[in-house]
């Protein structure tokens, strides 16, 4: 089997997966009484997450993929989300926490990794908007 393919199959596994996750995802977002508006924004932006982003260049499980969301929110979906914006990057952080605690209550992640990921995104927050910033404006040239 070529390395293509290889990726191919891991990736539909991965995707398999990932949807029974974000089912219950949705059922635990469900159980805490949010809007019907809200739970569906934060699945989609869990779905980008995982099934196009950890997923782009090699095969990352969900689980795996919470010490890659500075990478994601401080360059990549700011230059492949064409709806980047500042209250989408904070949307998808918010999303991407109750993700992770999400998975830390259903024992897949360790409350270190859970810790570690939250501190992240407060941290990286300033930068990822000040970077998205730099990308709209035209009279700048190096955004990075």
């Amino acid at each position: 089997m070529d390395d293509y393919k290889k990726y191919e199959n891991d990736c539909k596994k991965v995707r398999k997966f990932n949807k029974k996750l974000l089912s219950e995802f949705e059922i635990s977002l469900k159980s805490s009484g949010l809007s019907k508006n809200t739970i569906d924004n934060h699945v989609s932006n869990i779905d980008f997450y995982v099934n196009e982003y950890l997923l782009y260049e090699g095969v990352t499980e969900a689980k795996d993929g919470g010490n890659a969301v500075g990478m994601f929110l401080g360059y990549w979906f700011i230059k492949k989300a064409m709806w980047a914006s500042p209250s989408s990057i904070k949307g998808n952080a918010t999303s991407i926490k109750k993700f992770y605690a999400f998975l830390y209550e259903k024992g897949l992640i360790e409350k270190e990794d859970l810790d570690d990921l939250k501190e992240t995104i407060k941290e990286g927050m300033p930068e990822w908007l000040a970077t998205l910033d730099r990308y709209d404006n035209p009279s700048i040239e190096d955004v990075w």
